[in-house]
């Protein structure tokens, strides 16, 4: 039998990470920007089952054109 892939507890830092996607996603939204394949991850933890020290807000992959999009939100988001 194949082992089941553990989901992490939420953490703080996991909890930082949710809020820190979530808030990402609504300032794209509000610029008309879609990542498909934004997520949490933790680092693989040990049999151990200690809890992750950090955890990352995966953006995925993107099209050229959600690229340059973003790009554009950015540079037109700078301050002189």
């Amino acid at each position: 039998m194949a082992p089941t892939p553990r989901q992490p507890a939420t953490t703080p830092k996991v909890q930082e990470a949710l809020d820190a996607r979530d808030a990402l996603a609504a300032a794209l939204t509000r610029a008309g920007i879609q990542l498909p394949a934004m997520d949490v991850r933790t680092p693989w933890l040990d049999d151990r089952g200690a809890e992750a020290p950090y955890a990352l807000v995966h953006l995925g992959v993107c099209s050229a054109p959600v690229a340059h999009a973003l790009a554009t939100v950015i540079i037109n988001g700078l301050t002189p």
